[in-house]
């Protein structure tokens, strides 16, 4: 039998962790309810790990180096960044260094698609130019190597400007069709659907059954750590015949890499059709700037453009290799931003959301770098991207129809999400998807469908405080 003075020791004991409870309770302005606090992860606030991670808010946040750079590498980056932001000129010029712009081309400069290395955007009017927006243009079939094959008098991309004494190839509009949808709580929302309409076509029509698929210029940051996750840790995460049943089927794109004239997996691009950042870089001068390099030595001119065919160039390659060099050094030392308020229970309890909804089964939080081949600093670092650099079959709403390699007209490459939260900061718009069609993450999330539409379901019927938390948790990534 236990004694009264036992029973009295047992209760005041309760008592004073009730009080102690409900005190702590109350001091604790995040957590009135009593529910237990939510934690962060251990280095989580370290987007790119120890070495590349840096903590800026400003609309600079995106142009720091990584920290791992010995002296002469940050020689480099600071040469690499002046080709990057500085405009090339049409040959012949005094600047031999940067001519050979064209002769058709989107942009004068890299930084005109990647603004302070961020995200482009559509054109807010007609006529707006260097907005880091551009449509690719291909029809049935394949080329040699499995590339799309461009249309025969414009080629793979449709070039909007043009150097003096030669015809651009045209010009475009954007027209937006709202559809009109309904949270099942009664809130409101609406997607604007994009309609490219050809205003103007100097070199004669386009192919019949011509495909196009509209682009914006991704944000650089972090891209040499996408680099360095090793082959086998995306092969691990694909599952292309859905085995696990889960309705997620991501699977690598596999394309050509033209250094090697050898077939290799994906990482970079909106389909993920670049095998590194060499191939990547020296595509965007040629498509974007037409501006050869010894991986792309021709210069864009489909066989109707005469005029194009016929102008000065600024050598060949137009930019050497080592120069192009610096440029790549420069695009895979850029730092991630780290995150901010990132033990916020708000945003933890975003991240829960994230999590129960599935986003991260597409979205995968965190990798740790395998070696790199140049960047020490690069390697073994935990960081967290929020991709698995595959391909997922998105819906038709997302469709272009237009096969990239082993992409299909409905794949798209998971994009990663660290730093998304700055966009505004940096670019002063929040406009996202490959697209742009998105006005915000929430119409972002609504768009997406196929593997994604289970996903973009739950969270329409999330409560308006679980949606907002969500969205707090995206924007301190």
């Amino acid at each position: 039998m236990i004694s009264r003075n036992k029973i009295s020791v047992i209760l005041g004991i309760a008592l004073l962790y009730i009080a102690i409870s409900v005190i702590s309770c109350k001091k604790d302005e995040e957590n009135t309810d009593c529910t237990p606090l939510l934690s962060a992860e251990e280095g989580e606030a370290n987007s790119g790990g120890l070495l590349n991670t840096v903590f800026d808010n400003s609309s600079n946040a995106f142009g720091f180096q990584a920290s791992g750079l010995d002296n002469y590498q940050e020689l480099l980056f600071f040469v690499g960044n002046s080709f990057f932001k500085q405009n090339w000129v049409s040959a012949p010029a005094s600047t031999t260094a940067r001519d050979g712009l064209g002769p058709t081309f989107n942009g004068r400069t890299c930084s005109s698609c990647h603004f302070k290395d961020g995200r482009g955007r559509a054109p807010d009017y007609d006529g707006e130019v260097q907005t880091g927006y551009l449509i690719r243009l291909s029809t049935e079939g394949t080329g040699a190597n499995g590339e799309p094959i461009g249309d025969i008098n414009y080629g793979g991309q449709f070039q909007d400007q043009a150097i003096q004494g030669v015809t651009k190839e045209g010009s475009f509009v954007i027209n937006y069709e709202e559809l009109l949808g309904e949270y099942p709580d009664g809130e409101t929302y609406s997607l604007r659907k994009p309609n490219i309409i050809f205003t103007e076509l100097n070199y004669g029509e386009l192919e019949t059954g011509i495909m196009t698929s509209a682009r914006v210029g991704q944000q650089l940051y972090g891209m040499g750590l996408l680099e360095a996750i090793s082959e086998a840790d995306l092969l691990a995460l694909s599952d292309e015949n859905d085995q696990d049943r889960d309705g997620i089927s991501g699977k690598p794109n596999y394309v050509h890499d033209f250094k090697t004239n050898s077939s290799a997996i994906g990482r970079f691009g909106w389909k993920a059709n670049q095998p590194n950042l060499t191939q990547q870089t020296a595509d965007a001068f040629h498509g974007d700037m037409g501006i050869t390099t010894d991986l792309f030595l021709n210069e864009n001119c489909p066989t109707p453009q005469i005029g194009c065919a016929d102008s000065p160039n600024g050598g060949s390659p137009e930019i050497p290799e080592d120069d192009l060099g610096k440029v790549v050094l420069y695009v895979s030392n850029l730092a991630v931003p780290g995150r901010r308020n990132h033990t916020e229970q708000e945003v933890l309890r975003g991240k829960k959301v994230f999590n129960s909804i599935g986003c991260a089964s597409c979205h995968q939080p965190t990798f740790t770098t395998s070696t790199h081949t140049e960047f020490d600093h690069l390697a073994n670092q935990k960081i967290w991207p929020y991709t698995d650099l595959l391909l997922h079959d998105m819906g038709e709403g997302l469709a272009d129809g237009r096969h990239d390699y082993q992409a299909n007209g409905s794949e798209w490459r998971t994009q990663p999400l660290w730093g998304i939260g700055l966009i505004e900061t940096v670019n002063s718009h929040t406009n996202f998807l490959h697209d742009g069609r998105a006005r915000n993450l929430s119409e972002a999330i609504l768009w997406h469908g196929g593997e994604a539409e289970i996903s973009s379901n739950d969270f329409k019927n999330l409560t308006t405080e679980d949606r907002e938390a969500l969205l707090f948790f995206l924007n301190s990534l």
